[in-house]
């Protein structure tokens, strides 16, 4: 594993490249739950780690501004070309970062992190840290991620032990400007390449800023 830029990006590309293009454009139900549950009137979205852009097109037809991000070319290029194909270019921003290097300016009344996660060696929970930053008063912060291993991760096999939600809040160290909506780890069905299921774990945390 490595912690380069360079490696980040190679992995990715070839990742999005040896991909279905329709993969990943479905949006998580999860997500969509929360939102429909926890969202105010639609504003301004960051989707960090975007992929195919199924959360942010998912979004922006709900009529979010939505700032698109991942490390990929490929991916974006697959955004950009599904906000045309559904009609929301106005409303989908692809942005290239490398999330452990740079970071999207500004702040935003959604930001969402579903699956964030990578073999290439990051500083994930500073990152996360930097999402939480970029919310918005009265914004949410939803981080949405693996806590168990699917038969077909790049992980599978070995012995990992996963953080709990109490303990992804805590690694963000927020102050008292922040209630918790949501910090659980249910368990679904999942369906992975080829349409293989298993039964899996989640973390769900939900977090609402409540002042600057």
């Amino acid at each position: 594993m490595s912690d380069s830029s360079t490696d980040s990006a190679a992995f990715w590309e070839k990742h999005y490249a040896g991909m279905d293009a329709q993969w990943g454009t479905r949006p998580n139900v999860v997500l969509t739950g929360l939102v429909e549950r926890l969202g105010s009137e639609p504003g301004t979205a960051l989707d960090l780690g975007c992929g195919h852009g199924g959360d942010a097109l998912w979004l922006a037809g709900l009529g979010w501004h939505v700032t698109a991000v991942d490390v990929s070319h490929t991916a974006l290029r697959r955004v950009a070309a599904g906000a045309a194909a559904t009609g929301v270019t106005d409303r989908v921003t692809p942005r290239r970062h490398d999330l452990a290097g740079t970071f999207p300016d500004g702040t935003y009344d959604l930001v969402t992190a579903t699956y964030f996660h990578t073999p290439v060696t990051i500083s994930r929970e500073e990152v996360l840290r930097r999402a939480a930053h970029a919310v918005a008063p009265g914004g949410l912060l939803i981080v949405i991620e693996h806590a168990s291993l699917a038969p077909w991760s790049w992980q599978a096999g070995q012995d990992i032990r996963f953080p709990t939600p109490d303990e992804v809040v805590s690694s963000l160290r927020l102050d008292d400007a922040w209630h918790i909506e949501r910090a659980e780890a249910p368990r679904r069905t999942a369906t992975g390449p080829e349409g293989r299921t298993a039964t899996v774990t989640d973390n769900v945390i939900a977090l609402r800023r409540t002042r600057p």
